[in-house]
């Protein structure tokens, strides 16, 4: 089994910063692409960030120059550090990794959630 574990999220005021945290465990061959969602309440999930195997980004217009997206590969992990908040990121964000595992010689790819972490923006 897979498992992802985040962590990092909190209450912030506007123009503060955050770092979130999402490590993979368990019977993991190798990682592809990483990514960070959000889900604000009432309104549907939404990339936030997302980087490749090879270290490639792009983020969602709205984040651009504020958030930044990387990865430990060593660490299974992936990282959203967010600078210069404002209330309208406020929202649940998750973890989203594609990861490759090796079941009786073949080779197969499953999409894993983390739990989700709550970020709130406020004064």
């Amino acid at each position: 089994q897979v498992q992802l574990v985040e962590s990092g999220g909190g209450l912030v005021q506007p123009g503060g910063s955050l770092r979130l945290s999402c490590a993979a465990s368990g019977s993991i061959f190798s990682i592809g692409a990483m990514g960070w969602y959000r889900q604000a309440p009432g309104k549907q999930r939404e990339l936030v960030a997302r980087i490749t195997s090879g270290g490639s980004t792009n983020y969602a217009d709205s984040v651009k120059g504020r958030f930044t997206i990387s990865r430990d590969n060593a660490k299974k992990t992936v990282y959203l550090q967010m600078n210069s908040l404002k209330p309208e990121d406020t929202a649940d964000y998750y973890c989203l990794m594609m990861i490759r595992r090796l079941e009786y010689g073949f080779e197969s790819t499953y999409d894993y959630w983390g739990q989700g972490t709550q970020v709130t923006v406020s004064s």
